[in-house]
């Protein structure tokens, strides 16, 4: 009862229907309406709950009493004729609702059903939805959704990028773009909102919208994300008495202004569910468990009012928070992880669904990180648990990362994000992530009906291997998950009958009961190899450098008697600020001996540092992301009389997590000089002096106009620390994305035309040895059609001749598969509401496509056998059928795609010379225009 009611009603009134169904409960047959008379009160109870809904309760009321009129007919109504005159017709019409859904459960509820689990079409434009949800799933127009649902964050892209990039997620089974609104880009400064057109959500939801999608809206406003700030204006911390993210009053009223000044523009451009536009979801806060300890019983408080002051907004679809494990109603809590189907506890009700905001596609990296990776195999099966146990919704984090355009990322945080998901920084598929997701997408669509129609069991047979089918009793309908969750060893597991291979860590779906059309472990789509080329037109550099001024006390003279905090003197309006003081020595001061020097040693709160005695270049150093805290110290050559000391002090972003951010400090805390005869010398108290920002910032250097304001001269060799570097050069050809790779500078900033790319940093190697990040994204959006300015600002001593403009494609395709893998899941349909092969061949099948609309004009490498190695690294093993590459160049060469089923007695022409061996088909081919 209460159920179907949940089906076509907002979030809002569920908990009100829960609670009458409990009433309802308590009475019995006889006199029913009498006794709900009585155990009413229940609502009364709720009454300030239900102040900020009642209008949209009213409407929905209006709404269900029209379409069930027909029942009020044959049954007799005396007990409302003796109610209560006083009591509020709200109360009779939510009783009335509550009892038309007894009488009318049993007859409709198979039409629903039915209803429910037909395709829909109905995120059409401009036509209107209804969100609501129950314990299963969200329903949208009374349809339940299988919803798969990627992070796309229109600021990491460029405007041009989005078309591009939207329609390749809905290409790869996308249904729902899952976003941030980022407060510090729209609101820099206190009361002055603002969209501008290269970070107009309004303009990319639309996009969503035209190609088909829904959008989850998450409005923060602390979003996190390795976003400067967590996305918080710097502004924010200034505020008196201010404490972020707690029931503290100054920053709850800051917070209820922006949230209601987003859903405000929101609803004017008509963009909520229920206008007609493509957000189905929206989220409040974001991963608050972690820090809602810190704040004790005002975190509680907090979690309350946020939720409260969410759903006055009024915006007709239903709110969640991601790993709020006390989520108030009506608000649903949500997972965030890799395993969600494993480790999320469920929602906090029952009449809430199983929902996965954030499943991490890979480890976000930081300067410093060795490459990180996360497989296909491992983030398919994730997503194939989920699903097989009551999940409805899954959101890669991240779907496409993006770039960290200028000084965006949080602190330590790479230029490039997420480089990793499936589509990668460059807007191209990562293969075979990409078109692997794509697949469990399918597979799992294909299961659909039983998932939402089925009763599930679930069979332990041992330690590492399960079922679990979803059937509907005296039907067809069935589906069933076969999974292998030992991570080493495979296994052979008997279902009904029928054995069926299962490797390692791997997961199996037979929409049928039957069918294998999908293992989580075996990759039957194609891989990829990206390239980086050397453009032939972009790299006829002739460098010019001008090198920064090293001030002294004459040209910033002290105004404060100790260093200055880094994040309150810049204000986030510069990652640079210099520190000068200066000392006077006597000649009884200084080393007697030679071979002895004084050390300037500072101990900095992070999160690097240049450091200057006399003007000339002592050293630098850094924190790291986990510790941003470290001690700089050199040796350095003191003089009799006055000596300057310059300091710049660098940051990388500002801080993005934790509880109390608006405590967070940075920059020179202690300064000494060691090793002098006379002892050490105590600077931190001796007077400094302050200048936010740098000389090349504040003439704009990095434009053509201001470039012109300093002068360059030729670039030979290596350069000084806190060095700018410019050269022209011709727009790439072609049509791939650009890349710059930084080899030979250490640490800085890029320039395109006047455009921040973004932090380079080559000079912190990562364990491995290797910078963290080596090529930095120039989207082609920010190229003129012919000549183009590039200006690096270098803090460390560099040399630019060895910086090259690259393009970058993904034109080396590849398959690997096995005689054991099942067939493409492309190979099955659900026709007429029944499942069925689309081909009466289904084998293990080679699948390549060249991405652009490219050509196959070479295979470059070809084995059916027992080949190794990677997709551009291929090797032959101690098994090759000799005749692979004809018959793959036959099958493949001049075409767009091509198929290359697996056919033993084809390749090895009745030689086999491995029999007992399973083979493996691997194929490399080279794509072109």
């Amino acid at each position: 009862m209460v159920s179907k009611f949940h089906n076509d009603s907002t979030v809002e009134e569920s908990r009100i229907v829960v609670l009458l169904g409990q009433v309802l409960g308590l009475c019995g047959k006889r006199e029913r309406f009498e006794c709900m008379q009585e155990k009413v009160k229940v609502f009364e109870e709720e009454k300030a709950y239900r102040e900020t809904v009642s209008e949209q309760l009213l409407h929905l009321i209006r709404r269900r009493v029209t379409s069930i009129k027909p029942h009020f007919t044959s049954f007799s109504f005396s007990p409302f004729c003796t109610y209560n005159l006083n009591m509020s017709i709200l109360k009779v019409l939510l009783i009335t609702i509550i009892v038309s859904l007894v009488i009318s459960a049993s007859s409709a509820h198979d039409e629903d059903n039915k209803k429910m689990t037909s395709e829909s079409d109905d995120n059409d434009k401009d036509k209107k939805k209804t969100v609501t949800y129950d314990g299963r799933s969200l329903i949208i127009n009374g349809r339940r959704e299988l919803l798969f649902s990627g992070s796309i964050h229109y600021p990491r892209s460029t405007p041009e990028m989005w078309a591009d990039i939207l329609e390749k997620a809905k290409h790869g089974g996308i249904k729902v773009v899952q976003t941030y609104i980022f407060w510090n880009i729209h609101e820099p400064e206190k009361g002055k909102f603002s969209i501008e057109p290269q970070y107009d959500y309004i303009k990319f939801m639309k996009l969503v919208q035209k190609k088909g999608m829904y959008v989850t809206l998450r409005v923060g406003p602390f979003i996190q994300a390795e976003w400067n700030h967590g996305g918080l204006p710097y502004w924010l911390r200034e505020i008196p008495d201010i404490i972020f993210r707690s029931n503290n009053e100054p920053f709850k009223k800051h917070m209820k202004e922006y949230v209601s000044t987003v859903v405000k523009t929101l609803k004017e451009a008509k963009l909520f569910g229920p206008q007609g536009g493509p957000i189905i979801l929206a989220q409040i806060e974001n991963e608050y468990n972690h820090i809602q300890r810190a704040f004790r019983e005002e975190g509680d408080n907090y979690v309350q009012w946020a939720a409260k002051m969410a759903v006055s907004l009024d915006v007709g679809v239903p709110w969640i928070m991601c790993k709020q494990r006390d989520a108030p109603d009506p608000v649903i809590n949500a997972c965030n992880g890799r395993h969600c189907g494993d480790t999320f506890a469920g929602p906090n009700k029952p009449y809430k669904p199983s929902l996965w905001t954030e499943n991490w596609t890979v480890q976000y990296r930081v300067f410093g990180d060795p490459p990180s990776r996360r497989s296909a195999e491992d983030i398919a099966f994730s997503v194939a648990r989920f699903f097989s146990k009551n999940g409805s919704l899954v959101n890669y984090y991240m779907y496409h990362g993006g770039t960290n355009f200028g000084r965006t990322s949080s602190a330590f945080t790479t230029t490039q994000y997420y480089d990793e998901a499936p589509l990668d920084e460059y807007g191209m598929q990562r293969e075979p992530k990409w078109s692997h997701l794509r697949d469990v997408h399918k597979a799992l669509s294909l299961c659909k009906k039983a998932l939402f129609n089925g009763e599930s069991t679930v069979t332990k047979l041992s330690q590492h291997h399960e079922t679990i089918v979803f059937e509907k009793p005296g039907s067809d309908l069935c589906a069933a998950f076969l999974t292998n969750n030992h991570t080493l060893t495979p296994a052979t597991i008997k279902f009904r009958g029928t054995d069926y291979y299962m490797p390692p860590r791997s997961i199996s779906i037979l929409p049928d009961c039957k069918t294998v059309v999908f293992n989580t472990q075996f990759i039957a789509s194609q891989h990829n190899s990206r390239n980086f080329k050397r453009s032939m037109a972009a790299n006829n550099h002739k460098w010019e450098v001008y090198s920064e001024n090293i001030p002294t006390t004459k040209q910033i003279p002290t105004n404060e008697k100790i260093p200055t905090e880094l994040y309150s003197l810049l204000k986030d309006t510069s990652d640079y600020a210099w520190y000068t003081t200066s000392v006077e020595l006597g000649p009884e001061d200084l080393p007697k001996k030679n071979d002895i020097s004084p050390v300037l040693r500072i101990m900095s709160l992070g999160h690097s540092l240049v450091a200057f005695v006399n003007g000339e270049f002592i050293g630098s150093n850094h924190g790291s992301h986990e510790e941003k805290s470290f001690e700089f110290q050199k040796p350095v050559t003191l003089k009799v009389g006055v000596n300057q000391i310059a300091i710049l002090a660098c940051t990388v972003g500002l801080p993005d997590s934790g509880a109390y951010m608006e405590h967070r400090f940075a920059g020179p805390k202690s300064i000494f000089i060691l090793g002098l005869n006379s002892g050490k010398i105590d600077l931190a108290s001796n007077g400094w002096g302050h200048k936010v920002g740098i000389k090349g910032e504040e003439l704009g250097i990095f434009t053509e106009e201001g470039s012109k304001k300093v002068q360059w001269k030729e670039a030979k060799g290596s350069g000084p620390a806190l060095s700018w570097y410019k050269t022209n050069f011709e727009t790439p050809e072609g049509t791939d994305p650009v890349a710059i790779r930084m080899t030979g500078m250490g640490k800085g900033m890029i320039w395109i035309n006047g455009k921040s790319i973004g932090r380079h940093w080559m000079s912190y190697l990562s364990p491995l040895g290797m910078p963290t990040q080596s090529e930095y994204h120039i989207p082609r959006a920010f190229f003129n059609p012919k000549d183009n300015l590039i200006v690096v600002f270098e803090e460390e001593i560099a040399n630019p001749e060895k910086v090259e403009i690259l393009t970058v494609d993904r034109d080396t395709i590849c398959s690997f598969i096995t005689e054991n893998h099942p067939p493409n899941v492309k190979s099955w349909a659900v026709k007429s509401e029944k499942f069925q092969a689309l081909s009466n061949n289904l084998v293990p099948t080679a699948t390549l496509k060249c991405p652009n609309r490219r050509t196959i004009k070479a295979v470059e490498f070809a084995s059916f056998g027992d080949p190794a190695g990677v997709c551009g690294a291929y090797t032959l093993g101690k098994c090759n059928a000799p005749s692979t590459k004809q018959i793959v160049e036959k099958h493949c060469l001049g075409k767009q795609s091509c198929n290359v089923p697996i056919d033993k007695d084809a390749f090895t022409k009745g030689q086999d010379a491995c029999r007992n061996m399973v083979k493996t088909l691997a194929i490399q081919v080279k794509c072109e225009a």
